[in-house]
Order: C-alpha cells, then sequence, then structure tokens
C-alpha cells in the first residue's frame, strides 16, 4: 500500500501528541522516546491494515498504549540484575556430555532384542505398569518383568556402567553446579 503525503504529514503531525502521552505512561523522556520511536515503527509496518478516513491519532494512540502494556509485561518477567551479581551465580553442567551419553544410549537401545525394547518402552518409558505391559504385549507379566530386568541388565552392561547413578554429569561438574547455583529464598 501506497501511503498518502496527507496520512504521512498527519502522521508526523500526531508525535507531540504521542510524545506527551508516551511520557505520562513511562515518567521518563528517554524511555518516552523510545516508545514513541517504537510506536512509529509499528504503524508503519502496518500502515496497510489502517482504515483511511477512519481516526489516525486514535489508531496510533491505541498502537502505543498496547505496546507500552507488552513491554511493562515482559519487564515484569525479567530479572533487575545491573550488577551482574545474579547472572555470575548461575550455572548449567555441560551439554556436551550428554549429547554423547545420548547417543551412546539410542545405540544400545537399538542393539537390544525387539521384545525386551518393547517391554522397556511400555514400562520404562512410557510409564505403564507390569500388568498394563503384559497385557498390551499380549504376555504373562512374569515375561514382561524378565524382558525390563534383562533389557537393564543389557543397558548397564553395554553402556559399561555400574550403576543407575553413574549416568549423567561427572562428580567434579555436578559439585561446581551445585555449590555455584543461586540460593532462591
Amino acid at each position: 500500500m501506497t501511503v498518502s503525503t496527507e496520512l504521512k504529514n498527519e502522521m508526523l503531525a500526531v508525535i507531540p501528541n504521542l510524545r506527551a502521552f508516551a511520557v505520562s505512561l513511562t515518567k521518563t523522556s528517554d524511555r518516552a522516546d523510545d516508545l514513541v520511536q517504537e510506536t512509529l515503527m509499528k504503524a508503519w509496518n502496518k500502515f496497510h491494515l489502517f482504515q483511511e478516513g477512519t481516526n489516525l491519532k486514535a489508531w496510533m494512540f491505541t498502537i502505543m498504549r498496547n505496546e507500552f502494556y507488552s513491554q511493562m509485561r515482559k519487564r515484569g518477567r525479567e530479572v533487575q540484575d545491573s550488577e551482574g551479581v545474579f547472572a555470575a551465580q548461575l550455572s548449567t553442567h555441560p551439554e556436551q556430555q550428554g549429547h554423547l551419553d545420548l547417543a551412546d544410549f539410542r545405540t544400545a537401545l537399538e542393539a537390544l532384542p525387539d521384545d525386551q525394547r518393547e517391554a522397556l518402552m511400555l514400562v520404562g518409558a512410557n510409564g505403564f505398569s507390569y500388568e498394563e505391559a503384559a497385557e498390551i504385549a499380549d504376555v504373562a507379566i512374569g515375561t514382561i518383568k524378565s524382558r525390563v530386568s534383562r533389557a537393564r541388565s543389557r543397558l548397564l552392561n553395554d553402556l559399561d556402567l555400574s550403576s543407575e547413578g553413574e549416568f549423567g554429569p561427572d562428580a567434579i561438574s555436578a559439585h561446581l553446579v551445585s555449590t555455584q547455583s543461586p540460593r532462591l529464598t
């Protein structure tokens, strides 16, 4: 849509009113200027939605009001940390080892016999009880328990793990993350 010179001039004429309204909303001139600029950008980008013959000033004030409330909602979710104290306390486990562990697990899972993999997926991954899994697989409950047990043992062996506790972050990473995590009270 081509914007007529008349509409451009009308838009420019509204700027002082927008700025006054922005100052009343934000209480500071620098934030008001940012809000006016954002309003003008949004109005310009959405000019194809404006219906000629309607009130341009009201349309732009509505855009400004909506933008202001959107910014306020966004700021409500932000944490003020100008000194960087909170950010310095944040830490996470390194992801590289987790990706490798997952790839190894997928390979070991795919190597299981079909009946063991099915039983393990029903009970372990999908959360079915042994009774429900036995009904789904149309086998006895003891058969499902045996298949799950053999699948778990084989995974531990194939992944060279001696217990479930070995899976996940290494002891050094776990210690560093637990001692550096912020204490939120």
